[in-house]
C-alpha cells in the first residue's frame, strides 16, 4: 500500500500548494487590480488551467482516491485504514465537490461576462471574495488529504 499512498500523498500535496498560492497571493493580487483587469486575468488563468499538469493531478487523484478507498477496506486496518479513508473523503468532498459545485460554476459565469464591463464590475468583487473562500476550503482539504495519506504510508 505504501507504493500508492506515498505518491498520492505527494501529488495531493502539490495540488494543495497550487491552491495555497491562489489563496495566499494570486487572488489578492488580482482583487487589487481594476475589476476588468482582475477578471480578465482570472479568465485567462481559468482557460489555461485545463491544459496543465495541475489539472492532470487534480482529476487524476479522483480514480486514485477510489482505488485507495477500496485498497484500504481490503488490505488495511486500524489507524492506517482510518487515515486513508479520511484522506479519500476529504479529497472527494473538500476538493472535488467544492471545485465542481463552487469554483467551476463561478469561473464559467465570469467567462461568460467577458466583454461586458458593467456586469464584470458588479460581479468581480463578489466573485473574488467567494471564490477565494471556496479555495481556502480546497487548500485545507487537499492539505489534510496529503497529511492523511503520507501518515498512513508511514504506518503500513
Amino acid at each position: 500500500m505504501e507504493w500508492i499512498l506515498m505518491p498520492a500523498g505527494l501529488a495531493v500535496a502539490l495540488v494543495a500548494g497550487v491552491f495555497l498560492g491562489f489563496s495566499d497571493f494570486i487572488m489578492r493580487g488580482l482583487a487589487q487590480a481594476p475589476a476588468s483587469q482582475g477578471a480578465a486575468g482570472m479568465v485567462g488563468l481559468n482557460r489555461t488551467v485545463y491544459r496543465s499538469v495541475f489539472m492532470v493531478l487534480l482529476l487524476g487523484l479522483v480514480p486514485v482516491s477510489g482505488a485507495l478507498g477500496l485498497l484500504a477496506l481490503w488490505q488495511l486496518e486500524g489507524v492506517a485504514r482510518t487515515l486513508t479513508l479520511v484522506g479519500v473523503g476529504t479529497y472527494l468532498i473538500g476538493v472535488l465537490a467544492v471545485t465542481g459545485m463552487g469554483n467551476v460554476p463561478m469561473n464559467t459565469r465570469l467567462d461568460e461576462m467577458s466583454g461586458k464591463p458593467r456586469e464584470i464590475a458588479g460581479y468581480w468583487p463578489h466573485y473574488a471574495q467567494r471564490w477565494t473562500r471556496l479555495n481556502h476550503a480546497r487548500t485545507a482539504g487537499s492539505a489534510l488529504a496529503a497529511i492523511c495519506w503520507l501518515s498512513a504510508a508511514q504506518l503500513v
